[in-house]
């Protein structure tokens, strides 16, 4: 075979090992680079897949008893402007997306990538979204809880039990509050790539109505431009009046 036959044969995951065998006998300098580089991308997938599975620890313990379990994240605590919006996933047994992991160890490419895959793979998604304005009202904790709420009542499957981020969802289910949750569930960072997606479509639309703010590339959040603008231009009618500096820039308005 010629090598660069081999290079397209070497980028399957996986290939019969008397094949592998026949290879490693190849001589040619090119040939064995090859093998090199495709067995340290199977160690790689290998190791990908053993901290997957390891993130499905939980859930086991709930599928063991025959139940569906939802994970529950939020993204958005932290911004000046825009909502909360949170997602709640149910994911099946034979769940096996390997890239699913906690959505700010991924690129915005790849969390793009992966979100029609869950929503096609998952059992059921329901996702929340809490206004700037409910959050100035009861603030951005009480906001959060209710935005985690309503993704659960979006589900189309009743859960039987929930694994939340660090949280507590105001609704009648057993839930475990997991530290760092996205990290150590795959369901969790399931849904924290979702809300982190769906939230990051809305503030594009915001730029759109507000071009000014580049919302499209800080999300919400107080970056030296946003801050600039606002000084410049005033709060947006999505920017939170109690989060500071804007709370401060509206009193100054109004001392005015």
């Amino acid at each position: 075979m010629k090598i660069n036959e081999i290079k397209d044969l070497l980028q399957a995951d996986s290939i019969d090992p008397a094949i592998l065998a026949e290879l490693a006998k190849d001589d040619r300098k090119g040939v064995q680079k090859l093998l090199v580089s495709y067995q340290r991308r199977q160690e790689k997938m290998a190791k990908q897949k053993e901290e997957f599975l390891g993130r499905f620890s939980y859930e086991k313990d709930f599928w063991a008893k025959g139940q569906l379990v939802a994970g529950v994240d939020e993204v958005g605590r932290g911004p000046l402007a825009g909502p909360v919006v949170a997602a709640a996933v149910i994911l099946p047994e034979d769940f096996s997306l390997l890239e699913v992991n906690d959505s700010k160890k991924l690129s915005p490419q790849k969390r793009l990538t992966l979100y029609p895959k869950i929503l096609q793979e998952a059992v059921a998604v329901g996702v929340g979204v809490m206004d700037n304005k409910v959050i100035d009202q009861i603030n951005i904790y009480e906001a959060d809880r209710l935005a985690m709420k309503q993704a659960v009542e979006a589900l189309s499957t009743r859960p039987d039990a929930l694994l939340v981020d660090a949280m507590n969802v105001p609704v009648d289910l057993p839930q475990l509050e997991l530290i760092k949750g996205d990290a150590k569930s795959n369901s969790i960072a399931a849904a924290s790539i979702v809300a982190k997606v769906f939230r990051d479509s809305l503030m594009d639309d915001y730029a759109r109505l507000y071009p000014d703010y580049a919302f499209d590339h800080n999300a919400g959040y107080g970056t030296k431009d946003h801050l600039e603008a606002l000084r410049k231009y005033g709060p947006t009618p999505i920017h939170r009046l109690t989060f500071s500096p804007v709370s401060e820039m509206v009193g100054l308005k109004k001392a005015d």
